[in-house]
């Protein structure tokens, strides 16, 4: 149980005793953090109680606060409408540190999940499309989520869901057979390939009869067409080759590759039932669900002409996964214009009688954008994703050049310090803001940066060997008086919360958040304090320290960024 509900608890049994009975997790939702320690550590407004109770809530927070269990806490005092809980520093401390020392790499874990399935269907490329900063968010955000869900006891199992079925392909094949040649592929296989559709696109609008070319090609290829299957088999393999230079940079790995052309055999039986339930109606030739009933716009299951569309293959997946993992939350990492996708998705499901599409979860997520502009594949107005994590490691190459000429290992910190700071400076952002993408911002080692987060680490890291001291020697330290001290204890009690939070909320940047508040105030109580002085208490300073390192390099594993020992 992490802090927050520890606190919570007590006054939940406090308020048994009024009469006015809240659930520690409503306690929880309403406990807030005072923005000044003389306040306490945290804070419980009686407004709500007011009514039920009719008193004031003055005179509620009077009548709770001696009613509070102080046991492991300083006080608990009433002010004004607010009771007020002040944290015993001491035993807290020693709490604090033991629980992160002895097992560094466990604290802040629990088995909420209980060993349960949780497939993510994420970053998800387009074949023959290069990667680009608009797959970056479901990419990280994705594997961040994995990491935080795995940490709480669950069994995320990520699943690239590759773009590699559609009409996209009779355009490529087009394209490729008008203006292509097998060895501009080979030399060039994305750039190419890309260039072939940005120019069908372009061509199409005085011709017309190009798109009914590559509607053709594409029934040739759901026909099993020899050449066409070649084509698109070869084009499959190439672009993966591609994309997994970037997974490389990234630390990405997936559990399954099947993309929407591994269910063309598995949307028969999605008719079947569709059609025993007597869902599917008629609409000027194609196959509907209706889903007025729910406000939503009819799901188009069939075309007119019978080739099968992409709800049809996502209810397909959904029921494969079902099958297949048995999950208990089955998340789709999907930009939040498809919204309204996802909703009719789980209202189809629910219908044909799968109550389980209610443990489906769209996690929606804004757009980067570039000078306040949309990027887009089929203008040609891209920022490729591989580019700017070599661009950003080359950045932080020179930086680490001048910041620490000497350090032997300068390739690999340059790039765990560049690449990192391109996801971090994503994952930081709240998951639904769009935002325009900068990269010198991006890779500064001072200021809202993963820089600055693995800088401090680093700047953690480098007392401790100064002190040549193990984590072993310091978990029996006690409690600090130094100024700040308290304020970094504090926030490292909070680190459990933060991870259930940002489970429940579907929300990384919450981490990276709270990374940036423990940095921020180590580096004050840094600033502040010598630790290295050799005097009684400099263990217990260490022990901080030790911490500090070893809560930022949790959070920073959390969000898939890697945290140098030097810097």
């Amino acid at each position: 149980m992490d802090l927050r509900h520890t606190v919570a608890e007590k006054i939940s049994q406090a308020l048994n005793q009024i009469d006015a009975s809240l659930t520690m997790d409503q306690v929880a939702d309403l406990l807030e953090v005072p923005k000044s320690l003389d306040l306490g550590d945290f804070a419980f407004p009686a407004f709500q109680l007011a009514k039920t109770l009719h008193k004031s809530p003055v005179q509620i927070a009077q009548q709770l606060a001696p009613l509070v269990n102080a046991d492991g806490l300083q006080k608990v005092e009433a002010k004004g409408p607010y009771v007020n809980v002040f944290l015993d520093q001491p035993v807290f401390a020693h709490t604090t540190f033991h629980a992160i020392l002895s097992d560094p790499a466990s604290y802040g874990a629990a088995d909420i999940g209980h060993g349960g399935n949780v497939p993510i269907d994420m970053s998800s490329p387009n074949i023959a499309k290069p990667m680009s900063m608009g797959h970056l968010r479901s990419t990280v955000i994705g594997n961040a989520l994995a990491n935080i869900f795995s940490k709480l006891g669950y069994h995320p199992i990520k699943i690239n869901h590759l773009g590699d079925w559609g009409t996209q392909f009779g355009k490529l094949i087009v394209g490729y057979k008008m203006w292509g040649s097998e060895e501009a592929v080979k030399e060039n296989p994305i750039k190419n390939l890309l260039a072939y559709y940005v120019r069908f696109h372009q061509e199409d609008k005085d011709h017309p009869e190009m798109d009914d070319e590559a509607r053709e090609w594409f029934k040739k290829l759901e026909e099993g067409d020899p050449e066409a299957t070649k084509l698109w088999a070869w084009f499959r393999e190439i672009s993966l080759k591609e994309f997994q230079k970037v997974y490389d940079q990234l630390g990405v790995t997936f559990d399954s590759y099947n993309g929407e052309a591994f269910y063309n055999d598995k949307m028969d039986e999605v008719i079947q039932i569709l059609e025993q339930k007597g869902l599917l109606e008629k609409s000027q030739g194609a196959d509907i669900v209706d889903l007025s009933d729910q406000d939503l716009n009819p799901a188009l299951i069939r075309k007119s002409d019978g080739a099968s569309l992409y709800m049809t293959r996502d209810l397909a997946a959904a029921i494969y996964r079902k099958r297949t993992y048995n999950f208990v939350k089955s998340l789709y990492v999907v930009g939040g214009e498809q919204k309204e996708h996802f909703d009719q998705l789980k209202a189809v499901l629910k219908k044909m009688g799968f109550d389980w599409a209610d443990e489906i979860v769209h996690v929606p997520f804004g757009l980067i954008t570039e000078n306040g502009k949309k990027l887009s594949t089929r203008s040609g107005r891209i920022i490729l994703l591989e580019k700017v994590l070599q661009d950003a490691v080359g950045l932080a190459q020179k930086q680490v050049d001048e910041k620490n000429p000497t350090l032997a290992n300068k390739e690999e910190v340059a790039h765990q310090v560049g690449v990192g700071a391109v996801v971090f400076h994503d994952l930081k952002n709240d998951r639904m803001d769009n935002f325009d993408f900068n990269l010198e911002e991006v890779v500064r080692f001072e200021g809202e940066t993963g820089p600055y987060v693995q800088y401090t680490n680093a700047r953690a890291q480098s007392i401790l060997r100064k002190a040549g001291k193990t984590e072993a020697d310091l978990i029996d330290a006690a409690a600090l008086d130094d100024a700040g001290a308290w304020e970094v204890i504090r926030t490292l009690g909070d680190f459990p919360e933060i991870i259930t939070r940002a489970a429940r909320e579907y929300e990384p940047s919450v981490i990276a958040k709270y990374a940036l508040r423990l940095a921020k105030a180590f580096n004050k109580y840094y600033a502040h304090t010598k630790v290295l002085t050799g005097d009684a208490a400099q263990d217990n300073r260490l022990a901080l320290v030790a911490s500090v390192s070893a809560v930022l390099q949790s959070a920073l594993a959390l969000l898939g960024v890697g945290a140098p020992a030097e810097m």
